[in-house]
Order: C-alpha cells, then structure tokens, then sequence
C-alpha cells in the first residue's frame, strides 16, 4: 500500500544576509493510511520546520513530498493551500479561535472558503460538535468556553472537510493534566475511526497515546519506533 505520506530527502534551509542556516538536512520518512504517529525532538530539532512542511504551509528547499500521491514539493502556494484546505485538518496550542464568532460559526469557516451553501455549513458544524460532545454549546462564543471546549471546537473544525490527516500541534499545551487527557480521548476516537493523526508534542506521557513515535535531532531523525502499549483511555475505545 502506498504511503499516505512520503518523505525523500528533505531539506530545508533559511539564509540569514549570506549566511545558509540548514535546519532539516535529509528526512526519509513513510507514514500509512490510519497511523497515530507522535512527532518530538528538543527546540532546534527542526521539528516545528518537519511540521510545517508536512502541513503544506512551507515547502522544501530540496527533496521530494509525496502527500496522498501528489508530489506537493515544488506546487506555487495557490495549488498548494488548495490541497492544505482539502487533505489536512489543523489543531494548534492557541485554538486559532476566532472572538467573535460562535463555536458553530468557528468550525463552518473552512467551508465558506470551498463555497459551501449556508444550510450544509451548518449541518456538518452541528455534526461535527456532535462528535466533540459539544454540540450544546454551538452558540456560544470562545471566551464563553473552557480552555478544553475551545480545543474542542478546535478538533470539529479539523474535522469539518473530512481531511486524510488530522495534524495536531502541542494540542494539550496549553490545558492541565485533566483536560490534556480528555483531547486525547477525542483524538484517539478520531484515529479509531479511521483517520492518520500526526501529534507534535514534547510532552512524553502525551506522546505514549501514538503508535508510532519519531524523534528528530539536529535536522535528522534520530530515532523512529513503535510504541507497543500505547496509553488507551476507556472512552477513546467507547
């Protein structure tokens, strides 16, 4: 089976005046269809630049990016937010929530930009709050939520095109211990049902819910292992 994922050699480099600053320096990597995959390394590891690159938010200065059979390397950045829009569904830290919208209004937003009408918009929202356990709370605003109901509603708007990958960046970073675990009850809901799910993190007890746990050092992989009892919470198999 193909990889949903296919990484040969990548690079990336940024120039500071004339002076070239190598941060990732040759990535081989492989990710299948329906993988829990934890991505880690120290700061200055590469791992936000990895990220970036696996999210088709920047491009590789050499190298070659297979994504779902697409080689997105070298696509002009129209091509290339088109098929962020359609292939990856993004978490961050921060929410990205925007203030003055509701939790309904926040997950529809990607569909207003593929022109979906009006009433589906908001079909697909209630349907994909539904799955966070937050549909009661669709009219209300972020400041009207919890730190773990906005990543929540996070999550729903990952959802809402029914991306290949979910790409979570530092999702419990910001939440305490008991609502982190919560997130990754939904998250690995999300991964049973079928989806590939990257997880950036650098928390360890948070890296032990993936199957699969990479960890770069100085542009490299340094390690690429599989995690044999994976945390499993109750819930996430419920």
């Amino acid at each position: 089976m193909q990889p949903i994922i296919h990484l040969e050699n990548i690079c990336k480099s940024y120039y500071l005046g004339k002076n070239e600053l190598q941060v990732l320096k040759g990535i081989h990597l492989n990710i299948k269809k329906n993988e829990y995959v934890a991505l880690m390394g120290p700061s200055g590891s590469g791992k936000s630049t990895l990220m970036n690159i696996l999210g088709c938010l920047d491009s590789p200065t050499r190298g070659r990016y297979i994504l779902n059979g697409n080689d997105v390397s070298r696509m002009p950045d129209n091509d290339l937010a088109e098929v962020r829009n359609k292939e990856i569904g993004f978490v961050f830290q921060q929410f990205n929530l925007l203030p003055r919208l509701t939790a309904a209004e926040n997950v529809a937003l990607p569909l207003i930009y593929s022109g979906t009408p009006k009433k589906e918009r908001k079909e697909r929202a209630m349907a994909v709050l539904q799955k966070v356990k937050l549909d009661d709370r669709s009219h209300h605003k972020p400041n009207e939520l919890s730190g773990g109901q906005c990543q929540r509603v996070a999550i729903a708007r990952a959802l809402i095109n029914n991306p290949s990958i979910i790409l979570a960046d530092e999702p419990t970073g910001n939440l305490d211990s008991v609502t982190s675990y919560e997130i990754m009850e939904i998250l690995g809901k999300i991964h049973a049902d079928g989806n590939t799910v990257i997880l950036v993190t650098h928390e360890e007890d948070i890296s032990h819910f993936a199957h699969r746990i990479i960890r770069l050092k100085d542009g490299l992989v340094e390690t690429d292992t599989i995690n044999t009892s994976p945390t499993v919470l109750r819930a996430a198999t419920a």
